[in-house]
């Protein structure tokens, strides 16, 4: 990499490069998730869009830019290791005092190994394991922010320090009335706290000083600390249809808060100094969920896939099954595998497919970018893409490696005790839904079909139509979530044309088994789903009470004329039942009802 006469000196100003570079990077990371806060007071949804899909090529585009400065600078041709070494080690001293050491270390890597070869990649030249600790990091500038505001509160001061919490962020856009939603606040956390009871000494309120926004919100995340009890909590603040602020719910609890950073959302924009004070705190209110998907929901999906694969490898080394075909039906244009041990799939796109799949290489790893990119709306899964990983041959069941090698063959390669894979994409693994049908009682295939609709309509709302709609696309979480997980056949909804299908002019048309109109690429014939997915008569009964209309092209145009006209659908990462305003209207029925009016 480095020519080995270099000196010290030279290879701390490569160092200094690569530092400036990853600078560069989170100072513009960071700039365009404050402007989150503005975009969400200026109600600015589209700009809050083009702000998400644009932040996610950021890192990629500063790492061609330090790689290429290496070159330019310091005509970087040759690998030398002790200069690489040099290097590594003035970066780590560098690090010392630096707010974002971790993240740091893992643009040092990306640099480092678009320019090394595969066979460099050793614990000397990257950081395998972080060199630099980011326990108890501290911004000692006067002006800045702690990570977390702690308020404590009494009984008698409650109402007004939920108040001041909210007041705190100072939203620059007014409140519907913002008291009645403390009140609502109040009594929803009177409910799980019980705070008329006893309040320890340690009673306080823990709330991060930065919001996290995504889509149409804005949310407020901290915990209550009471004894030895600490309860997560999120507040989702909203626009209403007057364009006033609100507050629409109390999220509490861990799974409500494992639900808000879902892998089948959309990163949030938060604006954090020291982002590995924001993934300690995060994680003691979601103690089960890996630091890998904290730091992806927060947007530094690097740094993601690098802990993922940090954790891969340490399960790699700890047990000893083997990786097999994944259970279902095989894919034309995917190998699925798994390793029964390890929660997830890993995805490699074969090198030929059938006729009727008219696409190539490029234009499914565009669809999975366009999905990276797009806000999941709880409904379509994450994906972490690798490139050159390499697996330990010997754990391959012969089948599958069989298999890698006859349809993949441009992408896998033998390398000593190695099977190399060149590309592949890795997905968190859940059950199938036409297996999951199979084995389903009545009143989980209910659940099931209402929530398979549910995903569609709410993939449908941002702009997604999922091409392939069979089952088999589609999987269970441990929730019982329908998530959306096959990408190579999804496209914009504004890009389709649905149609119905023509009146027959005679009956040999009308009895021909083949297609006699004419069809366009783009064309969508809705009320043709009905073969593919209503055989079963339980699930036919469910799917036509809840939704009949996803056979209807009037639904279909409905809504992408309303996206056509700049409508932005709220998407909401709870059920509706849960909203203030809904509660309110229930208990108004309640009372009406009760009182015989």
């Amino acid at each position: 990499m480095f020519p080995q006469e270099f000196t010290d000196h030279r290879a701390y100003d490569i160092a200094q490069a690569m530092l400036e570079g990853f600078n560069r990077h989170y100072r513009l990371f960071r700039e365009t998730s404050a402007l989150a806060k503005q975009r969400f007071e200026a109600a600015d949804w589209h700009g809050q869009q083009r702000a998400q899909r644009e932040r996610i090529e950021f890192y990629d585009k500063r790492v061609d830019e330090g790689a290429e400065r290496l070159q330019r600078e310091f005509d970087i041709n040759n690998a030398s290791m002790d200069t690489c070494q040099q290097v590594k080690l003035h970066y780590i001293g560098l690090l010392t005092n630096h707010h974002q050491p971790e993240l740091a270390e893992t643009f040092f890597n990306s640099v480092t190994t678009k320019i090394l070869h595969r066979s460099y990649f050793r614990n000397d030249f990257i950081f395998v394991r972080p060199a630099v600790s980011t326990e108890y990091i501290e911004n000692d500038e006067p002006a800045s922010l702690p990570t977390y505001r702690a308020y404590y509160p009494t009984h008698e001061t409650l109402r007004e320090t939920l108040l001041r919490i909210v007041d705190n962020f100072q939203l620059q856009r007014e409140f519907e009335d913002l008291g009645r939603d403390v009140d609502h606040v109040l009594a929803a956390l009177r409910q799980q706290v019980a705070v008329n009871t006893r309040l320890r000494a340690n009673f306080q309120i823990q709330v991060l000083s930065s919001m996290f926004f995504r889509n149409k919100g804005a949310y407020i995340i901290g915990k209550v600390v009471n004894g030895f009890i600490e309860l997560p909590f999120a507040l989702p603040v909203l626009h209403n249809a007057r364009g006033l602020l609100t507050i629409d719910t109390l999220l509490f609890g861990e799974d409500e808060l494992q639900a808000l950073f879902s892998f089948a959302r959309a990163y949030f924009m938060v604006d954090m100094e020291i982002p590995s004070a924001y993934v300690q705190f995060l994680r003691s209110l979601m103690p089960r969920k890996p630091r890998s998907e904290i730091y992806s929901a927060l947007g530094l999906h690097k740094q993601g896939k690098n802990l993922f694969y940090r954790d891969f490898l340490y399960h790699l080394r700890h047990s000893s099954d083997r990786f097999r075909t994944a259970p279902g039906i095989k894919g034309m244009v995917m190998i699925v595998f798994d390793l029964p041990s390890f929660p997830f799939v890993f995805k490699v796109i074969k090198d030929t497919f059938p006729p009727q799949k008219d696409t190539t290489r490029e234009q499914i790893k565009a669809k999975y970018f366009l999905v990276k990119t797009h806000d999941r709306v709880g409904r379509m899964a994450d994906t972490l893409e690798y490139s050159n990983v390499a697996f330990p041959r010997a754990r391959f069941e012969e089948e599958l490696a069989d298999e890698l090698k006859r349809d993949c063959p441009s992408l896998i390669e033998e390398d000593g005790d190695d099977l190399v894979i060149r590309h592949v994409y890795i997905e968190r693994r859940m059950i199938p839904l036409n297996i999951y049908l199979q084995e389903a009682t009545r009143e989980q295939i209910e659940h099931a079909v209402v929530e398979y609709g549910n995903a569609i309509k709410d993939m449908v709302a941002a702009n997604i139509f999922p091409g392939d709609m069979l089952w088999k696309n589609f999987g269970v979480t441990r929730n019982g979530k329908i998530v959306f997980y096959d990408y190579d056949e999804i496209e914009y909804l504004t890009d389709c044309k649905f149609r119905r299908i023509p009146e027959a002019h005679n009956e040999e048309e009308e009895m021909s088994g083949e297609v006699w109109y004419a069809v366009g690429p783009k064309d969508v014939f809705p009320e043709t789903f009905e073969p593919f997915l209503l055989g079963n008569p339980t699930v036919r009964e469910v799917f036509m009470k809840h939704h009949a209309d996803l056979l209807d092209e009037a639904f279909w145009n409905t809504h992408k004329q309303r996206i056509l006209a700049g409508h932005v659908h709220d998407v909401f990462p709870y059920e509706p039942s849960k909203r203030f305003k809904n509660q309110c209207r229930l208990r108004e029925v309640v009372k009406a009802v009760s009182s015989g009016t």
